[in-house]
């Protein structure tokens, strides 16, 4: 049968109008060796790389559906990792041309991701989510590698904990709402230490130094001081375990941690993040209000100074010697307080840099949609009078979003610009470079209309105020007290020749059009008052028939009643809506009219004898707006379920879903050429959709959203307890994918089985093997290992079952032998293989002559790429070496120098233990 109907697509164009979320963390980023000017913020499902300088985009980094709840920049300003709502971990690379695609995916949690968190290097990054576990993951594999489990409720921070002890790359230092800070030592997997002093939840962990120091529920910060405990005085594992050296210090514990004190801050509430310089000399603090709070952390020779006037001051006040003073350091010695920053709304996020001359700046994500970008002297010299400040606002992103929700959106009629309302002010946005224009300041707008010509907008108030905006010069023309409630509704007429306004205090008005001389010898747009429609109940939508004969009211008794435009006189009631109707609009033709109510459904009805033609169960929650397409019976919709829809008024076919808002979509627009579609909603964003030249057809379309539907469930489902080793907790989460993937395993398999069966001097080649341009079944084999994902592959092993590991066993030692090559891959197979399948391989006889081969196999080329990478590091040194004597440069100076630091620790240490042993 052929087709009886296409239709166009609509594609997303891009989002705009959103500045800053408040779900996730702010950074710093460093974009073509310029630090201090980018900012990496977080924008709904996207995140946005700021230019402070110019306030433009310079990256977006994208992905649909889900929202951003963590980032973070690597220490080495090259990769960018998001967190998102869906417990997935995304890492881009910034520097690179194809920046906007993910260099690596990894399903890691349940829920949302809470925090992320590089180790010095870059080379490893800990997540931690609100399903309460942390997974370690291995930046340069892009696969986890420890999962840790013991917190009982959401993670709010975690840190790698370096430079206090030989085995801190080793420990990870975790805090939660379950009021615990834990220590992790990630060998084992095991918490060797936890913290249990606070009252209320930690939300945040800050390390200086060999400070920690700890923000809660309170207006007091605990301070932790944390020393590498020496060998001697831990004891032996046995000894701890008998209770011979128990005592208040964990006896296996590698970190001695002792509380020297609490800074109290000058806010009430809870603490919300503790933010550090890299430099670890600064740290900023803030609350749920709007104050930053800043610590300075001094060095040894600012801490002596300090001691010994803090001696000086005590020893004139009191007529005390100088034996009986303690000598001891205080936290006031060691951590002084800076000036602190007192920003004009309620602050989402931080984060800090130290620049030269000790200019501190801060960059402040603001509950408002803004960014600002805030200098401050971070010196140890006296404080300036009380009339003097050195906080200064360098930079400030405000002008280029609503700092509120936007709730009405309109085109012009050249379909050339768009024009959005919010709680605070009127947008005027140019529609190809998504730019505003003008910024009109008002009160909570409700609604708005471009008017004939598009010089002038009409825009409803909360208040009831009708509002006359010019939108060339960006100034209220006329303000006039329309209504005395709500007005949430303006109809433009078809003559353009006035409008009708519907209103909260059950009045509707008509008014013209009129132009008046105002002041400056030019005419400018007025309303004159015409007509007015008194009803029994608060009008929430109205709507003009283009043939001028009809004008609908949506009411909120649920109903639709519809009158002669010109006497008023009643004509039709539509009722069958549950609940009150929020949006109506009538077609190009006056034959349809379709209403949309808070009852979630759609209705049809012909205009002419007002009956239903169908009733679409169209949301999942109310439907917010509604309007036909122009010249068609085709009309889009939105709703609080956030989804944007396209049906067919004639059919009642939905046409297809555009991804919409994350949360609420509160009003959508149709250009008058049909072309475009605008939408906004709670997450604060202004979405552009497209029509493209693409033909869609319904059957593909339904089959497409059925798959993604089944695609969207796990087959095996959530279980991910692994068969006889019930400990075993994976440091990834079984996604579609790691199922797609043990597919293709068992499929590669039996292809290749066939393939060898087959008697023929030239057996005939799968047309699987023909896509992936391979000819015999060990490249198969490998080429479909290495085609799954580093993240989705020992779940995808895991889903094997046993006699298909057998076969990947019996197949291991040709695949080593003839793709040395891949060695690391094949390593990481055989090693997660035995590591999971051991009991049943050792209880197999005829598995053991295998194992032993595999053994030898692996460990001669491993010795080979081992005498490889040695002989390259050692012949890169040599010409280092003639590179320094014949330039007389030391190349890599800084680096050289941190190694042999680290070298003289340890032979210290070394020697040390050495002493107390022979003692």
């Amino acid at each position: 049968m052929g087709l009886t109907k296409q239709y166009l697509a609509y594609r997303p164009v891009d989002s705009f109008n959103i500045i800053s979320s408040g779900r996730a963390n702010v950074n710093f980023a460093v974009v073509d060796r310029t630090e201090g000017r980018f900012v990496a913020s977080p924008a709904a499902e996207n995140v946005v790389v700021w230019d402070l300088r110019l306030g433009d985009r310079k990256l977006t980094l994208r992905r649909e559906k889900f929202e951003v709840t963590a980032l973070r920049v690597s220490p080495d300003h090259l990769h960018v990792a998001v967190g998102y709502a869906d417990g997935t971990v995304q890492i881009f690379d910034i520097t690179s041309p194809t920046y906007y695609n993910a260099i690596g995916s990894l399903a890691l949690h349940k829920n949302a991701v809470s925090i992320l968190r590089y180790d010095n290097q870059g080379m490893r990054l800990v997540s931690g989510g609100l399903d309460t576990e942390l997974v370690v993951i291995d930046v340069v594999e892009q696969a986890g590698r420890q999962r840790l489990s013991g917190h009982n409720a959401a993670i709010t921070d975690a840190h790698f904990l370096q430079r206090i002890c030989e085995d801190s790359n080793n420990i990870v230092v975790s805090c939660s709402k379950d009021t615990q800070i834990k220590f992790w030592n990630l060998e084992t997997q095991f918490c060797f230490k936890t913290i249990v002093d606070n009252r209320t939840e930690v939300w945040a962990l800050a390390f200086l130094k060999d400070f920690m120091v700890a923000g809660a529920g309170e207006s007091g910060m605990n301070v932790y001081r944390l020393k590498q405990r020496e060998q001697g005085d831990r004891g032996t594992l046995e000894s701890a375990v008998e209770g011979l050296s128990i005592d208040e210090e964990d006896s296996i514990s590698p970190v001695s941690v002792v509380n020297c004190g609490v800074i109290q801050r000058a806010s009430k509430g809870r603490c919300v993040s503790l933010v550090a310089d890299p430099n670890e000399r600064i740290l900023s603090c803030h609350g749920t209000n709007d104050l930053i709070e800043n610590f300075y952390i001094c060095t040894e020779e600012e801490v002596k100074q300090r001691l010994a006037k803090r001696l000086k001051k005590a020893k004139k006040a009191t007529t005390t010697t100088e034996e009986e003073l303690s000598q001891e350091l205080s936290l006031s010695d060691e951590i002084k307080r800076l000036e602190s920053i007192k920003t004009k709304q309620k602050i989402k996020s931080i984060d800090v840099l130290l620049g030269l001359n000790k200019e501190l700046r801060v960059l402040v994500s603001l509950a408002n949609n803004s960014l600002s970008l805030y200098s401050l002297e971070a010196s140890l010299k006296n404080r300036k009078p009380s009339d003097e400040t050195s906080v200064k606002v360098l930079r400030s992103l405000t002008r280029l979003g609503h700092q509120s929700e936007v709730r009405s959106v309109s085109f012009t009629n050249d379909s050339l610009a768009i024009g959005s309302g919010a709680a605070e002010s009127f947008k005027f946005w140019d529609r190809e470079v998504m730019q505003c224009l003008r910024t009109v300041p008002t009160d909570y707008v409700l609604c708005l209309r471009f008017v004939p010509g598009d010089r002038y907008a009409l825009l409803g108030m909360k208040t009831g105020k009708l509002l006359i905006a010019d939108v060339g010069s960006g100034d209220i023309v006329e303000e006039i007290p329309a209504h005395e409630s709500e007005l949430w509704s303006i109809a433009l007429l078809p003559d353009q020749k006035g409008c009708i306004t519907g209103s909260g205090d059950s009045t509707i008005k008509i008014w013209t059009y009129e132009l008046i001389d105002s002041n400056e010898q030019t005419k400018v747009l007025s309303l004159l008052h015409k007509n007015t429609l008194k009803l029994e109940e608060t009008v929430l939508c109205v709507g003009v028939s283009p043939d001028m004969k009809y004008l609908a009211v949506g009411l909120l008794d649920s109903t639709v009643k519809i009158f002669f435009l010109d006497t008023f006189k009643f004509y039709l009631s539509l009722y069958g809506h549950k609940l009150p109707v929020l949006c109506l609009d009538i077609s190009y033709d006056s034959t349809l009219i379709a209403t949309g109510s808070a009852d979630r459904n759609v209705k049809i009805w012909g205009l002419n004898f007002g009956d239903c033609h169908r009733s679409i169960f169209a949301h999942d929650d109310s439907v917010m707006s509604l309007q036909f397409i122009p010249q068609t019976h085709m009309f889009f919709t939105c709703g609080k379920d956030g989804k944007v829809k396209q049906w067919d008024g004639d059919s009642f076919d939905k046409i297809l879903t555009l991804p919409g808002h994350i949360g609420e979509a509160y009003s959508l627009s149709v250009s008058p050429n049909g072309r475009y579609l605008v939408t906004c909603g709670s997450d604060r964003t202004l979405r552009l959709f497209e029509r493209t030249e693409e033909t869609i057809v319904l059957k593909d379309i339904q089959e497409e959203e059925r798959e993604q539907m089944e695609n969207e469930q796990l087959a095996t489902g959530e279980d991910n307890s692994v068969p006889l080793l019930p400990g075993l907790k994976l440091p990834s989460r079984k996604t579609v994918g790691s199922e797609q993937a043990a597919d293709s395993i068992v499929e590669c398999l039996e292809i290749s089985k066939q393939f060898e069966l087959e008697d023929t001097e030239k057996p005939e080649v799968h047309p699987l093997m023909l896509a992936l341009q391979v000819k015999t079944p060990t490249d198969f084999l490998v080429t479909t290992l290495m085609r799954i994902r580093a993240s989705d592959l020992e779940e995808a092993l895991l889903l094997l079952p046993f006699s298909t590991v057998c076969e990947v066993l019996e197949r291991l030692p040709v695949l080593i032998a003839q793709r040395p090559d891949e060695l690391e891959l094949l390593c990481r197979v055989t090693i997660f293989l035995f590591k999971v399948h051991m009991k049943p391989i050792a209880a197999t006889k005829t598995m053991k002559p295998l194992l032993i081969k595999i053994l030898g196999l692996l460990k001669n080329d491993v010795n080979q790429l081992r005498d490889c990478l040695g002989w390259n590091l050692h012949g890169l040194s040599l010409l280092q070496t003639e590179v320094e004597q014949r330039e007389g440069v030391q190349l890599f100076r800084e680096a050289t120098q941190a190694r042999r630091k680290r070298e003289k620790k340890r032979r210290e240490t070394t020697k040390r233990r050495l002493q107390i042993q022979m003692v």
